[in-house]
């Protein structure tokens, strides 16, 4: 059943004194394109929920881990030790290395891997990082207008939204309370997109935040299809294999959020827009097939 829309009819959308969007989709769809868009030709408010996970909730966690790994250099170690140097993260919009290199990658240490039992330690604090970085959304809206005098506000929601929210709970706390404030805008990808998706990650891996149950999953499928010991996995072996299932488990879970609490956009019609206007076209048209 299909929640309240926020902006229930086109009208009501394009007449809004303040328009606030939520994207959501597989990352490299458009997204981060969309949002900065509109920042530097829009005037709109960006939120990165990837960003405020990075500095506000795990900011101390991927500090501490360069630190660990700095004292690890005799050299660096008693610079630390005197507070002769510091170690910070410099995440940026862009740039979400930082993040992605905290939350690693399972296996070999030899080859760059960790632990699994760490491993799945890490997602989990990715897991609470997310849904409360989520949450900070509607006081941001707020918070973006007060402080800064932006009326339009744009949520680059992170790719692994789906994972940390029951797309079938009518209650699910977190889309419930977007939904309220937002207009939820699901950038859905073709066949053609995905196997570009899935070449572009294997050609740079990367950590993702996957659901526990899928993870430990495809971990013992991948280790009984490969014969390897979980100190033997090679890490980026591991990622290329579990994130084209990835995807396949992560479509129905984007749809079913669409179908309760927004709109769907493809990302054909996302590449097309070119200016603020354009995109605010597109949502209202949206609105009006809805």
């Amino acid at each position: 059943m299909q929640a309240p829309l926020v902006y229930p009819t086109p009208e009501s959308y394009l007449s809004a004194p303040r328009k606030a969007v939520a994207l959501f989709g597989m990352s490299g769809l458009g997204k981060t394109r969309i949002a900065s868009l509109l920042r530097d030709r829009g005037s709109w408010f960006h939120y990165s929920i990837d960003y405020r996970i990075g500095t506000r909730y795990m900011g101390e966690h991927i500090a501490d881990n360069f630190k660990a790994e700095a004292m690890k250099v005799p050299f660096l170690a008693e610079l630390l030790r005197t507070d002769s140097i510091y170690v910070a993260s410099n995440i940026t919009f862009d740039n979400l290395a930082p993040l992605s290199t905290y939350v690693g990658k399972p296996g070999d240490p030899a080859k760059g891997g960790i632990a699994f039992e760490e491993y799945m330690r890490r997602q989990d604090q990715h897991r609470q990082a997310e849904i409360s970085a989520t949450l900070d959304t509607t006081a941001f809206i707020d918070r973006a207008e007060r402080l800064y005098g932006y009326t339009n506000f744009v949520c680059d929601s992170s790719g692994s939204i789906c994972e940390v929210v029951d797309p079938w709970d009518a209650e699910d706390p977190v889309m419930t309370e977007l939904a309220a404030n937002m207009a939820i805008v699901w950038i859905k990808g073709s066949d053609a997109h995905t196997a570009e998706l899935v070449r572009r990650f294997d050609r740079a891996p990367k950590p993702m935040y996957y659901q526990p149950e899928f993870l430990a999953k495809a971990w013992d499928a991948y280790r009984e299809e490969t014969g390897e010991a979980h100190d033997r996995v090679d890490p980026d072996a591991f990622v290329r294999w579990t994130y084209a299932r990835a995807l396949a488990h992560r479509a129905p879970r984007y749809a079913a959020i669409a179908d309760r609490w927004g709109l769907t956009v493809t990302a054909e019609e996302i590449w097309a827009v070119g200016t603020p206007d354009d995109f605010i076209d597109l949502v209202a048209a949206k609105l009006a097939e809805h």
